[in-house]
Order: C-alpha cells, then structure tokens, then sequence
C-alpha cells in the first residue's frame, strides 16, 4: 500500500510537471475599446490565480467583429493593446495569445495575433493566412478581403516542452495548415474565433475535433461571449477537444474562463497507437510545406 501510494504521488508529481493549464479568454467584447481591455485584464488575472501557464483571448477581442469597425480600431504595433498585454503578462507571469487585433502597418491592415512570454516579450505573431470571404444565401454574407491583407507565415511557439501552432477562425477549416504545423513539430492548435449564429451551429465543434483528428493535436478555439444585441452575434461555445476528437471541456454562451488541460504524454500515445503521419503514401500524395523547398 504504501508503494502504491508512493507510485500514484510520483505520477501526479510527473503530470504537474508536465501539464499545461491553458485558460480561454470567453469575454464580452463590445463597442468601447478601454472596457474590452479592462474585461480581458480581470479574467486573465483570473487565470493566473487559477494556475493556468497559457491564457488566450478571442479573435478581435478589442474591437467589435465587422468590417466597418477595423479601420477605426485598427494600431500600429506597438500600440495600446499590445503595450496592454505585454503589461498584463508580466504583470501575472504567464504567457498571454493575444486573440487577435486589427493591424495596421503602412496602409494595409491585418488581423494580427500577438503572444506575449512571462516577461511581456513579444515571442512570435501570426497574422491570418485565409480570409473568411463566404456568402450564405439568406443568413450571410461576409468579405474580410474588403478589408484585411492575408498573412503569409505560419507560426509556432513553446512552452514547457510543448508546441503550439496558430491559426485565426477561418484559419481552422484548412487541414493542410494544421497537417504543416503537426509536421513542424506541433502539439497543441489554438485558433482565436468569432464563429457566428449561422457557421457556430453548424461547422464550429466539427472542425475543431476534425483538425484535432486530423492532425493528432489538442485543438483549443477560443470565442468571445455571445451577446445577442451586438451587429455580428458570436457562437460562444470555446472548446477543447483530445488529439483523438474527444471535446474535454466546452463553455457556455457567458463570459467567463474556460480551462484545458494539456498533457504532452497524451498527443504521444495516441500517435503510437494510430501512426498516421508515418503511414502516408507520399508516393501518390502529399501536404508540401513551401518554406522547405
């Protein structure tokens, strides 16, 4: 007894150390860009004290989702918002996936995630690499194009022995960007979104577990709350769903934090048992990556 004891102790003390906590950022973002700020600095500091090493915010999460609104929202880097996070992550020692924020550099504009170390550092930035230009018939219609310039580098980073990639929303129905990013060594996907009343219902969970299937991944999607006065109503509903399409952890429509726990141990094991990766037939087919040519 006192073996097993001692057995279970040390493999709660290897999970400690090897887990990461991530914290979904759910808030409600409105039309004043101080008060999204203010929200997002609360709920983080939340996250912190709950023990979450990673915290990230909702695409767009200090402006409003529509195309009339980027412009007048939009900062040069660095500006307000990311002064404001780099000071929120230092603040609570944690790493911040700044959501997303309209760009602006020169005279184009980008939807921009920034992300931030312990120390407040600047480490990497992904700008959204496919734009979400879709219409609807009759529910809706939607050209970012109109506005945004598409990125055109795809983004890692790490924590604790961890690799994360990023993708922003649209980002998420592309499987061949996840596939690229599973071969540059991810284990963790987290796509910030404003998945809406019309593609939430529809498209949102799906996707998300199938890019987890995919590419063998923990997908996290973080969303803003949904807010049914607003122009553009989000879906809610941040995710977190098992490298094997399992959804651990789903939230609400309400602001508030969604936690998900991270395992390295797990993305390996369900790769050992359903080797996919290396039992593809690239003899007839395969994902190229550009940047290795």
């Amino acid at each position: 007894s006192f073996k097993l004891s001692y057995y279970n102790e040390y493999k709660s003390y290897l999970r400690s150390i090897s887990m990461v906590k991530f914290a979904g950022i759910q808030i409600n973002v409105g039309k004043c860009k101080q008060t999204n700020l203010e929200k997002a600095s609360q709920l983080v500091g939340e996250a912190a004290k709950a023990g979450a090493l990673v915290a990230c915010l909702p695409e767009c999460f200090n402006s409003p989702y529509g195309l009339q609104y980027f412009a007048q929202y939009a900062e040069p880097i660095p500006g307000q918002t990311t002064d404001f996070l780099s000071s929120l992550a230092r603040e609570h020692q944690i790493h911040i996936i700044g959501g997303s924020i309209p760009e602006r550099e020169g005279n184009k504009l980008y939807n921009t995630c920034y992300v931030f170390d312990p120390t407040g550092q600047i480490i990497t930035k992904f700008r959204k690499i496919h734009l979400a230009d879709i219409s609807i018939p009759g529910k809706i219609t939607n050209r970012e194009s109109d506005v945004f310039t598409p990125g055109r580098d795809i983004t890692l980073f790490t924590v604790k022995d961890m690799t994360f990639g990023l993708g922003i929303c649209y980002d998420l129905r592309f499987s061949e960007l996840a596939h690229v990013m599973r071969d540059r060594g991810a284990h963790v996907i987290v796509y910030p979104s404003v998945y809406n009343m019309v593609t939430g219902p529809l498209y949102w969970e799906l996707l998300c577990r199938a890019r987890a299937v995919d590419a063998q991944v923990y997908v996290v999607g973080v969303e803003p709350a949904r807010d049914p006065t607003a122009g553009y109503v989000s879906w809610a509903h941040t995710l977190g769903v098992s490298p094997t399409g399992e959804v651990i952890v789903e939230g609400g429509e309400e602001e508030g934090v969604v936690y998900v726990e991270l395992e390295k141990g797990v993305v390996e094991g369900v790769r050992a048992s359903i080797p996919t990766f290396t039992q593809k037939r690239r003899d007839l087919y395969e994902v190229v990556d550009v940047a290795k040519r």
